[in-house]
């Protein structure tokens, strides 16, 4: 018994100092800010975006877990009614983010903010002749649910 518990102390202590240790490298991978300048970030085309919809990552991973990202969308772009799994955010930056839901129509400009909840069904898409840049992000991974 003597023996089991000593055994089990050890495992426990090296179980603790392990998370400890995650802990930290987690922690000093962010002492530097992120500074990204929106005209010399590199876009990549957003799949499913018909090459009208490029995005900048700045920090994180969309296809998996939380983010953060720089989107263009091109000048009329129409994504057509989708949902997310998780809220997303957004503040525009350049030009405008149209957006429709039940409740109607908002051209959500540079320096506005939208919240879309999670599960929401909405119509987004570019100014016909600015298209958008904007800041966006989430909790979650990003994905794109078409209304049926």
């Amino acid at each position: 018994m003597k023996k089991f518990v000593i055994v089990s102390g050890i495992a426990a202590f090296i179980l603790f100092a392990s998370l400890g240790i995650a802990r930290a490298q987690k922690d000093s991978s962010n002492e530097h800010a992120t500074y990204v300048a929106a005209g010399k970030a590199t876009f990549a085309p957003m799949e499913g975006g018909g090459g009208k919809v490029t995005t900048a990552v700045l920090w994180g991973d969309p296809d998996k877990g939380p983010h953060s990202v720089l989107t263009k969308f091109a000048p009329g772009y129409d994504a057509g009614m989708h949902s997310h799994t998780a809220d997303t955010r957004i503040i525009v930056i350049k030009g405008a983010y149209l957006y429709k839901d039940e409740d109607g129509e908002k051209r959500v400009g540079p320096g506005d903010y939208i919240r879309v909840p999670g599960g929401h069904k909405h119509w987004s898409g570019g100014d016909k002749k600015e298209g958008a840049l904007f800041y966006m992000d989430s909790s979650e991974k990003f994905d794109f649910i078409p209304a049926k």
